[in-house]
């Protein structure tokens, strides 16, 4: 079965999102419900705080959803949701929901990875040429993805610690800047000097993996080492100083990532492929291998929507992956390694 329009469903964290597409590459709607406002105080995401909010917008979520691509049930070829990974009480509300309205219409049920939804999101922009390999940057996850062909997933490398999200949200805190603090900290460091030369984690090891957690502590021992002697830094320039440590250790691991594994693409993906500083240093960084095009998702696809999901479903259906009603979220889903 290949579906022709798909409603997709995605609630993995803080934004319930609700999409329509047709043939996996044409969004008719995509409705996004943000709860950002409700975890600012909090400084991140409270799950329970976040399940309550996906119980209260998901079906307001549906339609909207339905009336802007002026669609019915009846238009409706298959369902795609998130079923993880993510927190798990959010997952189950769109799980829960796309399982009922499955079941009620008797509508195909197909489950999705949420990291193979921000990978796929780049259908929107192009056609996917195989190999491809996706760098994937987001609030709870860092990974190179290998794609041989289309629907296999294999990791090639990933943190071992925080993801660059996280550490962006925890050094934005110090810097007195509200969650999510990722577009404050990138605009920031447009306007700094990398004058601090914190640490490029595992930069020179033989692998593809990733660490933030030292990177993290450095920031924040600069900081309480000056406050203890009573001298200001400058707020840009550390900025800058975080921003080129991540990014250099991004770019580098995926240069490596594609000496050993030629590529005819690569996706950038996830939230914090919107990062100004990570989208240009990698644009010049794959300007320089003409074997493999850049393709970067939209910053508007980038954080959490169920338009990508919509874009992997149908990816799924072709490869027949289906479930029945028995589908449960799986907060601690992920891709296999690449086992060579």
């Amino acid at each position: 079965m290949q579906p022709h329009i798909i409603m997709s469903f995605e609630s993995s964290c803080d934004e319930t999102s609700v999409a329509i597409i047709e043939d996996g590459e044409k969004i008719l709607s995509n409705v996004v419900a943000t709860q950002i406002n409700s975890h600012k105080r909090f400084g991140g995401v409270v799950p329970e705080v976040a399940s309550r909010h996906h119980i209260e917008e998901i079906t307001i979520c549906v339609e909207d959803a339905m009336k802007q691509a002026n669609v019915t049930y009846d238009d409706i070829d298959a369902i795609a949701v998130t079923y993880g990974p993510g927190l798990v009480g959010a997952l189950l509300i769109g799980v829960t929901a796309a399982k009922t309205i499955a079941w009620a219409h008797d509508i195909p049920l197909i489950p999705v990875n949420h990291i193979a939804g921000h990978i796929l999101a780049s259908r929107f922009v192009t056609k996917i040429n195989y190999p491809a390999l996706a760098l994937v940057v987001s609030g709870g996850h860092t990974e190179l993805v290998l794609m041989k062909e289309e629907g296999d997933f294999k990791i090639i490398g990933e943190t071992r610690d925080d993801a660059a999200g996280e550490a962006y949200d925890k050094v934005g805190r110090v810097l007195g800047i509200n969650y999510p603090a990722g577009p404050k900290v990138d605009e920031m460091a447009a306007k700094g000097k990398d004058t601090f030369n914190f640490p490029r984690a595992m930069e020179k090891e033989d692998n593809f993996d990733f660490s933030f957690s030292g990177l993290k502590s450095a920031f924040l021992n600069t900081n309480h080492h000056a406050e203890q002697i009573g001298e200001t830094l400058d707020q840009n320039d550390l900025a800058t100083s975080f921003q080129s440590a991540v990014v250099d250790v991004l770019v580098d691991k995926t240069k490596k990532a594609l000496q050993e594994y030629p590529v005819s693409q690569l996706i950038l993906a996830g939230g914090v492929a919107a990062n100004n500083g990570l989208r240009t240093a990698l644009g010049n960084a794959i300007d320089q291998i003409d074997t493999t095009e850049l393709v970067k998702v939209p910053n508007k696809l980038c954080g959490d929507n169920a338009a990508m999901i919509g874009a992997a479903g149908y990816v799924m259906a072709k490869k027949n992956v289906f479930a029945g009603v028995d589908l449960n979220a799986d907060p601690s889903l992920e891709f296999d390694l690449l086992d060579e």
